[in-house]
């Protein structure tokens, strides 16, 4: 099973990178998630202030330039993991040096797979998506 990590932003992750010890013991855990062989991938998000949101309302667009103020409301990073279960997600999330931070905050979320909407729904989202790994 896939699993993405969404590590929630905090005012630490607005103020940009993260620097000194905390870097290499992150760096460190990436290592062991790589080693056990369950990364896939994983991105550390610039400041909300080099951002934009796109909101919809009844046709129309608006397009708001970032700092955005909630900071407990966006992530400031991210890992997909595959792991057997939930709970080795969880157990991974445990080990991580921001987890000993007491302001970060994760969401684990099960990322769908193609057999998950049925057989005959599999082959059609093959079928779209495989021009857009080919781009």
């Amino acid at each position: 099973m896939k699993f993405m990590v969404i590590l929630k932003g905090d005012d630490y992750c607005e103020l940009g990178s993260l620097s000194g010890p905390i870097l290499t013991e992150m760096a460190r855990y990436n290592r062991a998630l790589l080693k056990a062989g369950v990364l896939l991938g994983a991105e550390e998000l610039h400041p909300s202030a080099h951002g934009a949101r796109v909101e919809r309302s009844h046709g129309q667009s608006i397009v708001v330039q970032g700092p955005f103020v909630e900071p407990g409301g966006l992530v400031a990073g991210f890992w997909i993991l595959k792991v057997a279960s939930l709970r080795d997600a969880v157990e991974w999330v445990k080990r991580c040096p921001l987890a000993k931070k007491t302001n970060a905050r994760f969401v684990i979320r099960r990322l769908y797979d193609f057999g998950d909407f049925g057989a005959e729904h599999a082959m059609d989202l093959e079928d779209r998506i495989e021009p857009l790994i080919a781009a």
